[in-house]
């Protein structure tokens, strides 16, 4: 494997125009300065958009060179804009109407958010993009190709579905993404990867973009391509340096539950609270304790509700309808959710890559966030692996002296005890005892061949007709 390594500085400046930080070396770089045409240029004004972040600008070059590349950025960078830019830029109008680019995502959230960004760069453009993912109708969806599709973003299963309906023809394929490489791969979406690539053109350019990477992952990357350009934004793994980390010492479910409830209700900052769990269950469950409390401040989304109920969860949690939104892992990658004021882990994670995704939610741009552990006996190994991985140790403080602490724990903590096999019980076999009833003559299965008039006088108790006749003719 061959890749060019480029570092860049994390990003310490920021520009009022763009929402993503910015590198100090580029602040006099604008979007004027990149190879854009006119269509882009113009819809990159209307969102008030000026000035490209670091991995903006330094992907863009070798993407137009059409390298395959390897875009490492923590999140909140402008990722999706990073590849969005040059291959819309590269796109060319043909009369075919089979798809030039193909943007695999891990989520339908994330779907939904890069369809939403397509879109916006291609409002002077005759660019169409379609937006698929499983949990919904595949009929609705195959509909959405019958007039053509110039981009096509979707999550792995659902790809896979319409390309082996036929319904996804992959010839035109140039230009192959991959965003949240590493979390694709967590999710067990490998074998759905490999063969969505089985599909397309050998002659492609790869894109893959992602705000961790590790050795495991950068193996499996190989796959997909041989030779590539390694971009980093900052350090995998890193934490974001506007971002204030803490934790408290939580023993279990219900204490956790309580300082939530403690700390949101002496603090008015917390205004956008983002609460991650370990489990869809454990989401459940914490929903259910605090909507007494919460009321209609508080939502919840994981994927086991309904795509409406996601997409209204979000939404509800952008616009400050909700305070709080509960989430789970899965969709982290997914929340493209502006002025997070806090992220807390009711649940630390296990993976450590993992918990960076997490708090970047919060602290984007000029404002300052703060993430929030809840650290268990049990988690403290994971705390190390993260404390680790960033180089920085995140800062225990006494609980406040109002917490409760409480000994009970919910059925979901409550672990099955484990009964080992006893190899020394006997394991001779013992036979059934008799049926309850004794079956009936007739009833009995016979395994020797019986002439019909054998089988008459078992079955009737006397002799068969010829034997009547024969008698009858005796006594004439």
């Amino acid at each position: 494997m061959i890749y060019t390594l480029v570092r860049i500085p994390s990003p310490i400046n920021t520009s009022p125009q763009n929402d993503f930080p910015l590198h100090s070396s580029y602040e006099h770089m604008t979007f004027q300065d990149l190879n854009l045409n006119k269509g882009l240029l113009n819809a990159l004004s209307d969102m008030g958009m000026t000035i490209p972040t670091a991995i903006q600008e330094k992907t863009f070059s070798p993407i137009m060179a059409g390298r395959d590349v390897l875009g490492i950025a923590q999140t909140g960078t402008g990722k999706t804009f990073a590849y969005l830019l040059p291959t819309m830029r590269l796109w060319k109008y043909s009369k075919s109407m089979l798809p030039q680019i193909l943007i695999i995502v891990p989520t339908r959230e994330l779907v939904a958010q890069v369809v939403e960004e397509v879109e916006k760069l291609a409002t002077y453009t005759n660019i169409k993009c379609v937006g698929v993912y499983g949990g919904t109708n595949i009929r609705t969806q195959k509909a959405l190709f019958i007039d053509g599709a110039d981009v096509v973003v979707g999550t792995p299963g659902r790809l896979q579905d319409l390309m082996l309906d036929g319904v996804l023809k992959t010839k035109d394929i140039k230009k192959m993404i991959i965003d949240e490489v590493d979390e694709m791969l967590h999710l067990g979406f490998r074998t759905q990867l490999n063969m969505i690539l089985d599909f397309l053109p050998k002659r492609r350019q790869n894109l893959m973009f992602s705000a961790t990477l590790n050795e495991d992952v950068e193996q499996v990357i190989g796959q997909f391509s041989d030779r590539y350009e390694r971009i980093e934004a900052a350090p995998s793994g890193a934490p974001l340096e506007n971002i204030d980390q803490y934790g408290y010492a939580a023993p279990n479910f219900n204490t956790k539950a309580n300082l939530l409830e403690l700390l949101l209700a002496q603090s008015d900052e917390m205004n956008r609270v983002l609460v991650f769990v370990s489990t869809r269950r454990k989401a459940d469950a914490l929903y259910d304790r605090m909507l007494p409390i919460l009321g209609e401040d508080l939502g919840v989304i994981h994927s086991s509700k309904s795509q409406n109920n996601r997409f209204n969860s979000v939404s509800n949690f952008q616009s400050g309808e909700h305070r709080v939104l509960i989430a789970t892992d899965i969709i982290a990658r997914g929340l493209d959710v502006s002025m997070v004021t806090h992220v807390i882990n009711f649940d630390l994670t296990d993976t450590p890559e993992q918990y960076i995704h997490r708090i970047g939610r919060t602290g984007r741009a000029e404002a300052k966030g703060q993430a929030i552990s809840f650290i268990s006996e049990e988690e403290a190994k994971y705390q190390k692996e993260i404390e680790a991985l960033m180089s920085l140790e995140i800062n225990m403080i006494d609980a406040p002296e109002e917490l409760v602490i409480s000994e009970k724990l919910i059925p979901l903590e409550l672990t099955v005890e484990h009964i080992p096999f006893d190899h020394r019980k006997n394991k001779q076999h013992v036979p059934s005892g008799p049926a309850f009833h004794e079956k009936k003559e007739a009833n009995k299965k016979v395994n020797f061949h019986m002439t019909r008039d054998e089988t008459n006088k078992l079955k009737y108790k006397k002799s068969g007709k010829k034997k009547k006749k024969k008698d009858r003719a005796k006594k004439w």
